[in-house]
């Protein structure tokens, strides 16, 4: 990765900026005081909202921060796939004593307004989901000393993001919580995806980017695997959800190492995106009969989901989390980044211990 964006954050350690309230202010200025890079969500916020909120982190920290964008969505839902989904949740709607929500009532989450006031009052780094931004947005960004990094989940979509002029590319594996950052949702695919290792091996081979590698890391060894297979940092949101300072919901906390809850798997239930979330109640009933609809989905569930909450009912829902939830710590964000740097350091320096694997690839083979 390049000197100047490395310098930012001391450690390899990007906190992911989770949408939905968990990436709070006071999350990311902990994350960045430790020496990580601490992030926001602007997904599902107004542009007014996400100002208040990098105001609010300003005054926390005088460390670099990121902030994170959704791109529009370029297509429409089938109407009456939606129509059908929201049918079979009169149900839940009925249960939790509420309304469902509009699934007409915006797609492109406010992007403009974002970017206008992100090249306003300027941020240090800006990522994206859900796509690739262009050339001249990526410009802007660098015009005003942003760094711009963009999520893919294929070599080609690395590709997308080289040739967009991008800073470096968050290569996000399968394993990783919460929703996939395809360029494209292929109904055919079903969610299916790439593991994390091979997905930063084929970007490594693919561009000449510095490599951000994201999902299912949740310890220091873990990041110094991805960093030995050609990553700059890793970036880690499970791992950080269930800190003090998330603004995760106290029962989704709970659930990430809740007995109950013994895995994950992608889903359109929630949102209509394939995104990775503990199996629960709405998920196994929903689930397969969820249209690739995004965010028509999601603004159809978001009361439900709410009122779920409010009556603390977990199985009502989205339990967003990544393969490795069982290995959380509540630990504070702080107190987790020193814990990773230290594990990592530890997992360097077994690595350089291993002198035995020296024989290998020096003729003669193993011995």
């Amino acid at each position: 990765m390049s000197s100047a964006l490395t310098d930012l954050f001391p450690y390899p350690i990007v906190q992911a900026p989770m949408a939905g309230g968990v990436s709070v202010p006071r999350l990311a200025a902990a994350v960045s005081e430790a020496g990580g890079l601490g992030f926001l969500a602007a997904g599902y916020k107004t542009a007014d909202g996400m100002y208040q909120e990098i105001k609010q982190l300003r005054g926390l920290t005088g460390h670099p921060f990121g902030v994170n964008l959704f791109l529009p969505q370029p297509e429409a839902a089938d109407p009456a796939a939606v129509g059908v989904y929201a049918h079979q949740l009169a149900g839940e709607a009925a249960w939790y004593e509420t309304e469902l929500g509009d699934p007409d009532c915006g797609r492109d989450d406010g992007y403009d307004t974002k970017l206008a006031v992100l090249l306003d009052n300027p941020v240090p780094v800006v990522s994206f989901h859900f796509g690739v931004p262009s050339r001249e947005v990526v410009d802007s960004l660098h015009r005003v000393g942003t760094f711009a990094l963009v999520t893919a989940t294929t070599a080609d979509e690395a590709r997308a993001v080289e040739q967009s002029g991008a800073d470096a590319v968050i290569a996000q594996g399968t394993e990783a919580g919460g929703h996939q950052g395809t360029h494209r949702d292929n109904p055919e695919t079903g969610g299916a995806g790439t593991g994390l290792l091979s997905l930063v091996a084929q970007v490594r081979e693919a561009v000449s980017l510095p490599i951000v590698a994201a999902g299912g890391i949740m310890r220091g060894g873990q990041i110094a695997a991805v960093l030995a297979a050609g990553a700059s940092a890793a970036q880690l949101g499970t791992a950080f959800l269930a800190t003090p300072e998330s603004g995760a919901h106290d029962l989704h906390k709970q659930a990430l190492t809740n007995p109950l809850f013994v895995r994950t798997e992608p889903t359109r239930a929630f949102s209509g995106r394939p995104a990775r979330a503990l199996v629960n109640r709405f998920l196994r009933e929903h689930g397969p009969y969820a249209p690739a609809a995004y965010p028509e989905v999601h603004h159809l569930t978001s009361p439900v989901r709410r009122a779920a909450a409010k009556a603390g009912d977990a199985q009502g829902m989205a339990l967003w989390a990544g393969q490795g939830h069982r290995m959380a710590r509540e630990l504070p964000a702080g107190q987790l980044v020193e814990v990773l740097v230290a594990e990592l350091a530890a997992a360097g320096t077994a690595l350089s211990g291993l002198s035995g694997l020296s024989h290998y690839g020096t003729g003669g083979g193993a011995r």
